[in-house]
């Protein structure tokens, strides 16, 4: 029997992610094992200093860093990362693969919705693009800095015995972690658009491993790669990353359509800027480049310059 070291990061989520990944591999390759190492990452050891700072120590990005590192050591054959954590650009020696279907986009409003929230209400969420985009729609409430696992962010709403009134986090977490019941709100697309790739998985493996590669053949949805290629290559032509106030969402409608939109704004929520493009699939990335242009000459590079240096905790 053929076995195989999957990674993930080391949270109830990652382990959710990495069965869900694994169920119909296991079915349709009987004679092929599968082993899940879990790997601590520094932004999971440390949950207080700002995201910046972690990644500058690791060497690395804070949430990916020690699995690609333990991939191209051949500890680990693939890694299962949430896409939306990785940086634009790949280690040498590593490709991403086409991700399985993409779970729910959208960030979800736990405690109650924006309209029923009173004046001045403390939502929970680090993320610079979040805080931007709630800002943007409702100046008055006061963000909270938090990070950490998605049941403890939940555990800090007031219901549930904690002093804030309300959390940002992402629908896909909640629904694979079967916590639906925690959504007092799906926030639309169109005023909210998420991290680039958020709701994919991150199919990683070593360019030189044929045989995982064989095995993950056809594991892949071909509307889900095209648009998370067309959002991470808008992100990288911004030089942006989870600590600045991106968002970004394509779709693709059909007829080998594919639209993408991008948004800045800034984290007091005053400014933002849009822009929107459609193109065909055959060229998601060229795309993610035509509508970053379009922002860039509106002049999101002046507010993305003055964020970057202070960018807030969490994605």
């Amino acid at each position: 029997m053929i076995t195989f070291y999957v990674g993930s990061r080391a949270s109830a989520l990652a382990r959710q992610q990495v069965r869900e990944f694994l169920a119909p591999l296991c079915d349709a390759h009987p004679g092929v094992k599968f082993v899940h190492r879990p790997l601590l990452e520094s932004g999971d050891k440390d949950r207080t200093s700002r995201l910046a700072a972690v990644s500058a120590t690791s060497g690395g990005s804070a949430f990916s860093t020690n699995q690609e590192t333990a991939l191209l050591a051949g500890e680990v054959d693939l890694i299962v990362h949430s896409l939306k954590d990785l940086p634009t650009a790949n280690p040498d020696g590593l490709i991403l693969l086409p991700p399985p279907p993409r779970e729910d986009a959208r960030d979800a409003l736990c405690g109650g919705t924006l309209t029923d929230l009173p004046e001045g209400a403390t939502v929970g969420t680090g993320a610079a693009r979040r805080i931007a985009q709630l800002l943007a729609v409702r100046p008055d409430l006061t963000p909270v800095p938090i990070r950490g696992n998605v049941p403890p962010r939940l555990g800090k709403i007031r219901a549930r015995g904690g002093t804030l009134d309300s959390v940002i986090l992402a629908a896909a977490g909640l629904r694979r972690l079967g916590l639906d019941d925690a959504i007092g709100e799906l926030l639309p697309l169109e005023t909210f658009p998420p991290s680039a790739g958020q709701g994919a998985l991150g199919i990683q493996v070593r360019e030189d491993n044929p045989a995982i590669r064989e095995v993950l053949a056809g594991t892949g949805c071909a509307d889900t790669w095209v648009q998370v290629l067309a959002e991470r290559a808008m992100l990288a032509e911004l030089h942006g990353g989870c600590s600045v106030p991106v968002g970004t969402w394509a779709t693709t409608p059909g007829g080998g359509v594919l639209t993408l939109l991008g948004q800045v704004t800034t984290l007091d929520g005053s400014r933002q800027i849009t822009a929107t493009a459609s193109g065909t699939v055959t060229d998601p990335e060229g795309l993610g480049r035509t509508v970053a242009a379009d922002l860039l000459s509106q002049g999101v590079e002046e507010i993305l310059a003055q964020i970057r240096p202070t960018a807030q905790v969490g994605c």
